[in-house]
């Protein structure tokens, strides 16, 4: 199974897909499907890293918590990760993103808005799981 992701038509809210053949992965690939709902970044740069722990959970709360913590990122601090690596540590996740100051490069700009800045991750029909040929999640954002 390949690695990716896309967004998918939903009614007034943006619902993404992501897949990979594991789950860090999967959680990768969503993170990069939920800021590409609403930021062009293919001409962004990163100009820092951040590191994320997450309590260990089960696999829709990671999720879940994960994406959350992209938006509260981008609410109090105007950053964006551009990359994102996932690892399991004691059942929990420690992510590290490479990010970009989207306040300060969107007046250049390297990153631009393209679509609604979302508000939340919904829990309703949301999914994320394993089955025969990797890891995949559906998950709607309200915006």
């Amino acid at each position: 199974m390949d690695r990716g992701h896309r967004a998918v038509p939903h009614t007034a809210d943006v619902r993404i897909e992501a897949w990979a053949p594991e789950r860090e992965g999967c959680l990768a690939e969503a993170v990069a499907a939920l800021v590409e709902t609403f930021a062009d970044t293919t001409d962004a740069t990163p100009d820092g890293e951040t590191t994320v722990g997450l309590p260990a959970g089960d696999d829709t709360g990671l999720l879940v918590g994960l994406l959350d913590e992209v938006i509260f990122r981008l609410e109090t601090e105007g950053t964006l990760p551009l990359v994102t690596e996932a690892q399991t540590v004691d059942g929990g996740l420690r992510v590290r993103w490479r990010t970009v100051d989207a306040d300060a490069v969107e007046l250049v700009g390297a990153v631009e808005l393209v679509g609604a800045v979302p508000k939340a991750v919904s829990l309703h029909g949301l999914r994320f799981g394993r089955d025969d040929t990797g890891w995949s999640c559906v998950v709607t954002v309200d915006v």
